[in-house]
């Protein structure tokens, strides 16, 4: 078998995924058609040129626009089918996935619309195909605190869909620190944390998440390496980093493939493995960040494989169920 149908064939989990970050372009004019809202495109491949962007705040412009389109739970339904669909194509067998709720609440659409249109639809892939899922919902941390708080709440009536919390949005100026006190609700009602620290941000950032919001999981983390005291505790600790190479390139982390720090990363045994993040604004999904990464880094058979058992390891599912996965990987 060769590595391409290696990395194609074999069950896999995706830890970092934002369900608003898989909604294609046609599918955005789909829905702009529906529900009769004004996206700034005239098509689709004006949306495609606009999917240049210099950084993250450039890119989250386009990406908070796009939302705007999802209005109803039919319509989050869709989406989320969509990319239970695609993972099925691309033997992903368990995904963690992330929702912004804030997006769509301060522009009117409820909570509850959210969550039941994104669940219901994961909740027929795992009837249908087996799919396993966990559902995170990040709070966007370029808002305050306080009105985090009352989403928070709204978390808690449905904690029986909701797994855990995270933070993300602009990461430059907002420190995890900013949620400290909303992080402590979140753990005191029995929610499990991570957080996005180190795409853009400083080392510091993924320190004051690991010791302030006591996440479990820190999502990219890239910038780690520039401290030899906070890799070290990463080794020990083996605290994941959900790595998403080809978002890191279309948003300048680095500048090529071949510059990214993943398989050193691998080398010193940090526990790193590989996710797609938002695929429909960053030229791929889980399979094509494998095998682009792969190529990049000349990665072994023996690297793909690692990062894809880390990908299970990495992951809430239970001992047995994380031992199950990893033995069908051969």
């Amino acid at each position: 078998m060769s590595l391409f149908e290696f990395i194609k064939k074999s069950p896999k989990a995706e830890l970092h995924l934002h369900i608003e970050g898989t909604l294609e372009p046609d599918q955005m004019f789909v829905l702009a058609k529906k529900n009769n809202i004004q996206i700034p495109f005239k098509s689709i491949d004006d949306v495609k040129r606009a999917y240049n962007f210099d950084n993250l705040d450039s890119f989250l412009k386009i990406y908070y626009e796009g939302t705007k389109v999802l209005v109803n739970e039919q319509d989050f339904f869709d989406l989320t089918w969509a990319y239970a669909l695609k993972c099925k194509e691309e033997n992903i067998v368990h995904t963690e996935i992330f929702f912004d709720p804030q997006t769509h609440t301060e522009r009117g659409v409820k909570f509850d619309v959210v969550i039941n249109g994104i669940y219901n639809a994961l909740l027929k892939a795992e009837k249908q195909f087996g799919l396993s899922f966990k559902i995170i919902m990040c709070f966007l941390r370029h808002l305050d605190e306080s009105p985090c708080f009352k989403i928070l709440n709204q978390a808690i009536l449905h904690k029986e869909k909701i797994f855990g919390v995270g933070l993300d949005s602009s990461e430059m100026g907002n420190p995890p620190s900013k949620f400290k006190r909303l992080f402590k609700k979140a753990l005191e009602n029995n929610f499990i944390t991570v957080a996005h620290a180190g795409e853009e941000g400083p080392p510091k950032y993924i320190w004051e998440a690991l010791k302030l919001l006591n996440v479990k999981r820190i999502d990219h983390g890239v910038q780690c390496i520039k401290d030899k005291k906070l890799v070290e505790e990463l080794i020990k600790s083996q605290i994941p980093l959900t790595i998403c190479p080809l978002s890191n390139i279309k948003l300048k982390i680095f500048k090529t493939l071949k510059d990214h720090n993943l398989k050193k990363m691998l080398d010193i045994n940090l526990m790193v493995m590989v996710n797609s993040d938002d695929p429909a604004y960053f030229g791929g999904y889980l399979n094509q960040n494998l095998i682009e990464i792969q190529q990049a880094l000349n990665l072994s058979r023996s690297e793909i494989k690692k990062l894809i058992i880390n990908s299970f390891k990495s992951s809430f599912l239970t001992k047995i169920q994380k031992k199950d996965w990893i033995n069908q990987i051969k």
